[in-house]
């Protein structure tokens, strides 16, 4: 019984660096789709706008990570193997629906979403990203 509660731990901390450090990569996509430096963005000038569109990255990558180790099957390697696998597959996808909004929008996204004044494009961009993401989880299912 302590085996498996130690064994547990473990796995729960490896899953969690992992998992951290995939919503680290999506911040850093999100960096690359928005003109500027996002962090400038969300902590100096308290844009709106870019906090929503992160919020749903990260609430994305999250669903991915949770969604790849709950249909692990208690196999540790497996799931370890299918969070990477269908993380980077997910902020793929994140990116990908990111840029065909862009193509389908007038202007360029990147810039309206950055901008002060709030713009209903950032709620569908951020509805674009959990979307591409819950389409990435049930894949994993």
């Amino acid at each position: 019984m302590l085996e498996d509660l130690l064994s547990g731990a473990w796995q729960s901390v490896v899953f969690g660096i992992v998992g951290v450090g995939l919503m680290a990569a999506g911040f850093g996509l999100v960096d690359l789709l928005t003109p500027g430096k996002l962090r400038d963005l969300i902590w100096v000038r308290r844009n709106a706008n870019a906090g929503l569109l992160l919020a749903a990255n990260q609430l994305g990558v999250a669903g991915i990570v949770f969604t790849a180790i709950l249909t692990s099957y208690h196999d540790f390697a497996k799931g370890l193997a299918s969070t990477v696998l269908f993380g980077v597959i997910g902020l793929g996808i994140m990116a990908l629906a990111f840029v065909v909004l862009d193509l389908l929008t007038p202007g360029k996204l990147g810039e309206v979403v950055c901008s002060d004044e709030p713009h209903p494009v950032a709620k569908v961009s951020a509805a674009s990203h959990f979307g591409a993401a819950l389409i990435v989880c049930a894949c994993i299912a």
